[in-house]
């Protein structure tokens, strides 16, 4: 079975590990021969001899040859492979795979279907894309994802097997005995998780993210658009002690689980020393009651914060305009309807006005929730809520009528899976765009936070058409074409600097 499938030759895959580049964590694995044991190429463990190394795509192609995880580097940390855009098809459509939630219970039948190919074609763009069948991809990453919640957090073996979509605990430990020699319990002993067993509220976990990390920046675009009651970002008077907060609401197998989440600088993780350490992390605090959800929750989590964009590629596409800020990220978001309603809500308006308009709805129609956060206590409302609800309602909190026509028909979409991953991030696009009330601003913001598209660019924003000099739409994105396939990026540096430009008036 084929197991690499990067363009680098081994030789170059040697040098980068011998050197520890952090630039090249988690875009591929080795394993050792003698040992049978797979690592990221920035392991600290003494580097072993050429003749001895394998080169893998992912950790499930490592695994399909028999290796289990190292220890030391825990390959269940590293920094995804982000969205592969700009690659090929194959890229693409593999990682959209992988952003269908609820996967295993729908099988790979189910995501084709909603990717709009054939599972047939699935499988084989696994395989090419992976080295690996879909099968045992997501068996792999529900393995490491339950080793994780081992080593780190204090659930018990029912409440990993659960947040880590297995089936049964039965399930998992034949599995961990099948692929690491041992069970769950063995691998705990004397881990950091079962010092915690039975004590904590919330479950703490590491986010790892490729370096440079604009932190501020980030924050300092979500918090004025954090909707009251729903999210909160306390930038505190040092960066590096700033929280972003939110509730939570997950539905599983017909029961919601709702909570809250609150992600952080790991300052002693992003410390500095061995080549491991020489990165970004962020903690995710999530309230016990989302473990059923946690393995979604994470994702949600990962794709606000862009923990798997490649700085050097944007660097590489966007040149000098990086210098700027290197490591600005694209912010997602954690629920894309809620984002799609603010941005629906934020057409032709500013954001502080934006930001009335959603408060006001969240406010009348959000389910009232607890949280031990004062600024948490309020879930944002359904799509189902939002259709429930007449146009005189939406009108006293100000919407007017075409907005309405527009917040119903996105409603729709959502419920009818629109806003699922799709093979052809495009076509979405263009649906979206087919909805009453919603152009092009509009879509393409969209698929800028809620559809994880790195190559969107919403050319007929104002901030972007200040930046450049006022071009006409089809000169923006002849200037454009430069950047892809990361104009979502680029879009970032511009708003940026348009606000530095503003704030310098």
């Amino acid at each position: 079975m084929k197991t690499k499938t990067h363009v680098y030759d081994d030789d170059f895959l040697y040098e980068i590990l011998k050197n520890r580049d952090r630039r090249f964590d988690g875009r591929f694995f080795f394993g050792v021969t003698s040992t049978k044991i797979y690592c990221r190429p920035v392991c600290p463990s003494r580097r072993p001899k050429r003749e001895h190394c394998r080169f893998f795509d992912s950790a499930a192609a490592a695994e399909s040859e028999g290796f289990r995880p190292c220890l030391r580097c825990s390959p269940e940390l590293a920094p995804g492979e982000g969205m592969g855009f700009g690659e090929d098809r194959i890229a693409e459509l593999a990682a959209r795979a992988l952003q269908c939630e609820n996967a295993e219970a729908g099988g790979i039948e189910k995501i084709a279907a909603s990717l709009g190919v054939s599972a047939r074609h699935l499988r084989r763009v696994f395989v090419a894309r992976y080295g690996v069948s879909p099968l045992r991809y997501g068996q792999t990453c529900r393995l490491l994802f339950a080793r994780r919640l081992i080593l780190e957090t204090g659930l018990s073996s029912t409440q990993v097997a659960m947040a880590s979509g297995f089936g049964s605990v039965r399930r998992m430990n034949a599995l961990f005995r099948e692929r690491y020699r041992c069970n769950p319990t063995e691998l705990r002993r004397g881990s950091a998780g079962n010092d915690r067993e039975g004590v904590s509220e919330s479950i703490s976990l590491r986010l790892f993210c490729r370096v440079p990390y604009a932190w501020r920046e980030l924050l300092d675009f979500l918090a004025p658009r954090a909707i009251q009651g729903v999210e909160e970002v306390d930038k505190a008077e040092e960066v590096k002690d700033a929280v972003y907060r939110r509730v939570a609401a997950l539905e599983s197998k017909g029961v919601s689980h709702k909570g809250w989440v609150a992600v952080s600088w790991d300052k002693e993780g992003s410390g500095s020393g061995s080549a491991l350490a020489k990165t970004f992390v962020l903690k995710a605090e999530v309230s016990l009651s989302l473990a059923p959800v946690l393995d979604r929750v994470t994702a949600r989590l990962k794709r606000l914060f862009d923990t798997d964009s490649r700085p050097e590629d944007v660097e590489k596409a966007l040149g000098s305009m990086t210098e700027a800020c290197p490591g600005l990220r694209v912010p997602g978001c954690f629920d894309a309807f809620e984002m799609g309603v603010r941005a629906i809500l934020g057409q032709q308006i500013t954001v502080k006005a934006a930001h009335t308009l959603v408060t006001r709805l969240a406010a009348a129609l959000g389910e009232k929730g607890t949280t031990p956060f004062p600024g948490l206590y309020r879930f944002f409302p359904t799509p189902q809520k939002l259709l429930e609800t007449d146009g005189d309602t939406l009108g006293r909190m100000g919407v007017v009528r075409s907005r309405q026509r527009a917040l119903y028909a996105f409603a729709e979409f959502a419920l009818s899976g629109g806003l699922e991953p799709r093979a052809d991030v495009e076509e979405q696009i263009r649906d979206l765009q087919k909805l009453p009330g919603i152009g092009e601003w509009t879509a393409q913001y969209v698929a800028m936070r809620a559809l994880d598209w790195p190559d969107a660019f919403p050319h007929t924003d104002y901030a972007v058409k200040a930046a450049m000099e006022n071009a006409s739409p089809s000169g923006i994105l002849r200037a454009a074409e430069r950047w892809r396939p990361w104009r979502a990026y680029a879009t970032m540096y511009l708003w940026l600097g348009h606000g530095k430009k503003e704030r310098g008036r």
